[in-house]
């Protein structure tokens, strides 16, 4: 498994990670990611995509042909500097493709993830998930993330309206 970080404007965004996180983010037109993206960007959201082996056309820079299977999972992260953590990676989006759930992609981004946390010098690498998702949690327990605190939100309106 390749793991590559994609910076916007990358054609591989729309073509092959956001079929991928749109499993998750169903929501998400080619021009809302467009957006978010480009917004986010100065944020400190980035993008992570895992590729088959083999299916970034063997130079190890993701580029190149990808009918060997393409993007099997994707990554939305940042950098988050706060009273609370002092200073953690926060993972917005993980999803595995449907298909390839249970192959090791979803632990290979974690992995991924802890390395860029450790390299910024993050004390936590945190994420929210939906209640709904238990499948997911159970997949957070096994990769020794701990429920440490209620997510609360307040609705102020619904995206396009």
């Amino acid at each position: 498994m390749k793991i590559i970080d994609l910076e916007p404007g990358d054609p591989r965004l729309e073509s092959e990670l956001l079929p991928v996180l749109r499993e998750l983010r169903p929501h998400l037109t080619p021009e809302l990611f467009a957006e978010v993206y480009a917004t986010g960007y100065a944020q400190g959201l980035r993008f992570s995509a895992a590729y088959e082996e083999g299916a970034d056309g063997g130079d190890g820079t993701g580029g190149g042909d990808t009918s060997g299977g393409g993007c099997v999972g994707v990554a939305g992260w940042r950098i988050v500097v706060n009273t609370s953590s002092l200073k953690k990676l926060y993972v917005d989006d993980l999803v595995t493709k449907a298909t390839a759930r249970s192959t090791g992609v979803g632990h290979a981004l974690v992995a991924h993830l802890e390395g860029h946390a450790r390299e910024a010098g993050c004390y936590e690498l945190n994420l929210d998930s939906g209640t709904h998702r238990t499948g997911a949690h159970r997949f957070y327990l096994r990769e020794r993330f701990d429920i440490v605190a209620f997510h609360f939100t307040r609705e102020l309106g619904t995206p396009g309206e």
